[in-house]
């Protein structure tokens, strides 16, 4: 056993916040640490790391344990380079080296019975330097520090980097150290996709126990055997990753309610025996048999259901035409810097796209670029996009919660405004905070709620799930999922990508690709063109996205000039409906002329399904 909490309680100014808390951590464990906002899992890490006393019961440590913690917030401090702070973790690696190579130097000169004793000590650093695998430190340190993204960046110093950069730079250094018991609190928050699946490979490997808090269930799934529960102060352990949590989870609270049913039927039973018996001579004593049963047993405490998770649904008043957006050949630059070059993207009504790609790529850029009233975007009819910005820029921070939501609402009454707050799962409390003072997860879920009001037909969203935890972003994900308008986000969370995106666009190497597909598609395919990248050249596949031979260029030609042609016709075919559609209402008292206008603007709306059905053959 490497650490343990047995029996603990803890308050704060007595507020509870652990009851009874009972588990144990085992060496090479996988386990992941799950639970709301504001349920206590900083507090129970905080125990564990010593920084926090129990009230009662005791924590446990495993004697010279060395235990590694990233986190949320509060990165690497160092007026260092990066590649000299993880150069700080090989020290005595690097000392043995230099201790081996100067005892090498003795023995070149050394005569015979000097050679004895220099070749003992040569001995027993050589053994030393092959137990730490010494010689590779380097190559770890390269392998580290390229994995989490920092290839290049190896002379800057850490004190010039941002903060998502800092917390990533001592994720590496506790990579490097590898201490026993490694507890991360949300790892992948500063992470893009190519640097996530690196780190969980890296990590399927640790040889220590890991102990991690994520709202990524991705990650969780991919990592973790078994699940650590933290609900109303208490911690129930289950066995398997994050999805298999969920399965037992569901099975347990329809376990614990069927035996609270069951013992209530039996109690309502004996109590309506001894009603009816107990005053009877002949039946008394069976009767105070019966009460004597009801005193000794044991009484299930009637389950409680899980808190409510917020609720969220998106509505629109107007449908928009097909073609909901189009920006073609555009470059997108910020600061002298070219993020795209001769870029397209198109959307069209219903469709559902996740925008992906490193950090720095220019996808929330991209956003709002499109966003802006460039001449080069061009919006569909009737198009109404609402916007969520994960800087949450739009939030005074000096105004209460309910002023800022109602103040952009004021034709709902204070009643109507508070059961929209509480939908968004804010309770009654947080209603006079001032928005400066809520965490990051009642942060979202206010700017979801002000969403909700904005009625969109395309929603365009920025990280919606950053600081939400499992149980919102899962009414999230159901909420988009029944959304029937448009709707392109950036999301680093996969499974909510993979949830809700009908198709991916990556921003890769100064490019925007569309991927028409799910997402796990999409993934699989990135992984076999990488695959394919790494092969050996002699090994590779034939390329078939380099030289293109005449007849392939001429296709090529083909598709764009069709595409050009379907584009005019249907805005073509947009104005001509707008124009029939006005002269229908101006002529509404004449039946047979309103009869033939409906029939030719049936037959425009057939022409344009066909052809945006084409389009989305060419796109």
């Amino acid at each position: 056993m490497l650490a343990a909490m047995e029996h603990v309680t803890f308050a704060y100014t007595d507020v509870p916040i652990l009851s009874d808390v009972c588990f144990s951590l085992h060496e090479n464990e996988r386990v992941g640490l799950i639970g709301g906002n504001g349920e206590g899992k900083t507090t129970l890490i905080r125990l564990l790391l010593g920084e926090l006393s129990a009230d009662t019961g005791s924590v446990f440590l495993k004697n010279g344990a060395a235990v590694g913690y990233l986190p949320q917030t509060g990165g690497l401090q160092s007026e260092n380079t990066v590649y000299g702070e993880m150069l700080a973790v090989f020290e005595r690696d690097r000392a043995l080296l230099e201790k081996l190579s100067a005892v090498q130097l003795q023995m070149e000169r050394a005569d015979e019975a000097q050679m004895r004793v220099l070749g003992a000590q040569a001995e027993s650093l050589n053994k030393q330097i092959a137990a730490r695998d010494s010689y590779h430190f380097e190559v770890r340190i390269k392998t580290v520090l390229n994995g989490m993204g920092f290839s290049g960046k190896y002379e800057q110093k850490v004190a010039t980097m941002s903060g998502g950069e800092k917390t990533r730079l001592k994720l590496c250094r506790l990579l490097l150290e590898q201490p026993d018991l490694l507890i991360l609190d949300e790892p992948t928050n500063h992470l893009d996709l190519t640097t996530m699946f690196w780190l969980e490979d890296y990590l399927a490997s640790y040889k220590g126990c890991l102990l991690v808090v994520s709202h990524d269930r991705y990650f969780l799934d991919r990592l973790t055997s078994r699940t650590l529960e933290l609900e109303r102060g208490s911690v129930s352990s289950f066995k398997g990753n994050y999805t298999k949590y969920k399965q037992l989870k569901a099975e347990k609270i329809a376990l614990l309610e069927k035996e609270y049913e069951k013992q209530q039927e039996e109690i309502a039973h004996l109590k309506d025996y001894v009603d009816r018996n107990l005053v009877r001579a002949t039946t008394a004593k069976s009767a105070q048999s019966r009460v004597k049963q009801l005193e000794r047993m044991e009484r299930i405490e009637k389950p409680l259901p899980p808190p409510p998770p917020p609720r969220f649904s998106f509505t629109y008043r107007d449908r928009p035409y097909e073609r909901v957006l189009a920006c073609e050949h555009f470059d997108l630059c910020v600061e002298g810097r070219t993020l795209l070059r001769d870029a397209r993207f198109s959307l069209i009504r219903g469709q559902k796209c996740a925008l992906t790609g490193d950090n720095g790529t220019g996808k929330t850029t991209l956003l709002k670029f499109f966003l802006s009233r460039d001449a080069r975007v061009v919006l569909g009819k009737f198009v109404k996009i609402a916007y969520y910005d994960q800087e949450n820029a739009d939030l005074d921070p000096e105004e209460r919660v309910l002023d800022c939501f109602w103040g952009k609402h004021s034709l709902l009454t204070q009643t109507e405004a508070r059961k929209k707050l509480a939908r968004a799962g804010l309770e009654a409390a947080d209603m006079d905070k001032k928005v400066k003072s809520l965490s990051g997860g009642e942060r979202a879920k206010l700017e979801l709620a002000l969403l909700q009001e904005q009625h969109g037909n395309v929603l365009f969203l920025d990280e919606p799930t950053n600081h939400l935890d499992l149980p919102a972003r899962e009414a999230l994900e159901e909420a988009l999922r029944a959304f029937d308008g448009t709707l392109l986000f950036v999301s680093h969370d996969r499974y909510f990508i993979r949830a809700v995106a009908t198709d991916v666009a990556l921003i890769e190497d100064g490019t925007l690709t569309r991927f028409m597909g799910p997402y796990d598609d999409f993934l699989a395919s990135r992984k076999e063109k990488q695959a394919r990248e790494s092969a050996p050249p002699e090994r590779r596949p034939a390329a078939t996205g380099g030289y293109r031979s005449r007849e392939e260029r001429a296709q090529e030609a083909k598709r764009r000039t069709r595409t050009r042609e379907i584009e005019a016709r249907l805005t073509e075919l947009e104005a001509e409906e707008a124009r029939l559609t006005a002269e229908m209402t101006e002529r509404a008292a004449d039946y047979a002329a309103v009869q033939e206008l409906y029939a030719r603007i049936e037959r425009l709306r057939a022409e344009s399904d066909a052809l945006y059905a084409e389009y989305e053959t060419l796109i």
